[in-house]
């Protein structure tokens, strides 16, 4: 087959995005090269934005076309369908990987981008001897995800060193909201609906930098021994229940090294599905569906999914 050429695919909208400084578009993008389980069909509309400037112009024409569209970070956390996702994928760049320190009293205030990585915010904090990002060492996403679901692991979350979230809404308008206007639940922080997170004000405590440093290694040390590595994944499956562990009662169920087409319940941590080369969304979702019966009918326990569904899906799971 000879595939059509772009510029006979391109529709009006396609041509005023292209125009848009601060944007970078691709047309049927493959998904799976920008998630971190390497799953994915194509976007119709896959969209680097670089500028506050280029997204509310975005936002204005999806408004105007009637477009729908979402967020992807650095692609964890989420299952994208093997038929992929209709309307647009917008992804955060430049400016929104902005980032400045400054110290008060015994705190040290960071106001960083949307986009910028969270396992290199937590080295650069504790390179200049700030404490309190260390839980999250090994989180492999954004800033502004880590944010929207309250990533926490070893005892603390976002919440807790939160001062403060700018964004947009969908019709572009600024938004700021301070800590004491927020709610944070576990994996939650409610944000009003349709916020996009833009950046985030953290505030941490001023340490010596061999003493936060320390507590770096030590946690990348235990996630090593903990989880999987070598293959494709993204992150844990599912949130643990009050009390419990997802992953303990996974491999409880007796599913650890279960397999599906080319996915797999991984064998060190059962709450990780890993892509062993090939492996399709419908395998991953059949693996977590399949865990999730198991657990409730043993168990009487029923898993949520951590884990965000994009795209276009036969079914649901869940719920999603």
């Amino acid at each position: 087959m000879v595939p059509m050429k772009k510029e006979e695919n391109e529709t009006e909208l396609v041509q005023q995005l292209r125009l848009v400084p601060g944007l970078k578009l691709k047309v049927d993008e493959p998904l799976a090269r920008y998630t971190t389980i390497k799953i994915g069909g194509p976007a119709d509309y896959f969209l680097d934005v670089e500028t506050g400037r280029a997204l509310i112009e975005a936002l204005r024409l999806f408004d105007v076309h009637r477009i729908p569209f979402c967020l992807l970070g650095k692609g964890s956390n989420v299952l994208v369908s093997d038929l992929g996702a209709r309307g647009a994928v917008l992804r955060l760049g430049a400016e929104f990987k902005r980032i400045s320190w400054r110290e008060e009293d015994d705190h040290a205030l960071v106001d960083v981008g949307a986009a910028y990585p969270v396992t290199q915010l937590v080295r650069e904090a504790a390179r200049r001897g700030y404490g309190g990002l260390e839980f999250a060492e090994g989180i492999p996403g954004s800033v502004g995800g880590a944010l929207v679901m309250n990533a926490g692991a070893y005892g603390s979350e976002m919440e807790k060193i939160v001062e403060r979230v700018e964004g947009v809404t969908l019709n572009g308008a600024s938004i700021s909201l301070r800590r004491d206007e927020m709610v944070f639940t576990y994996r939650d922080s409610h944000l009003p609906s349709g916020t996009i997170v833009t950046a985030v004000r953290m505030r941490l405590q001023k340490r010596a930098a061999e003493e936060v440093g320390t507590k770096v290694r030590e946690l990348v040390s235990r996630r090593k021994k903990s989880q999987p590595a070598g293959y494709p994944n993204s992150g844990s499956m599912f949130r643990n229940p009050p009390g419990d562990f997802a992953g303990r009662l996974i491999e409880a169920a007796g599913l650890k090294g279960k397999r599906i087409g080319r996915a797999e319940i991984s064998s060190r941590h059962a709450n990780f599905i890993v892509n062993l080369g090939g492996a399709r969304a419908e395998d991953v979702k059949s693996l977590m569906e399949l865990a999730r019966s198991e657990v409730k009918q043993r168990f009487g326990v029923e898993l949520s999914p951590e884990v965000r569904f994009l795209g276009e899906w036969p079914s649901s799971v869940g719920g999603s």
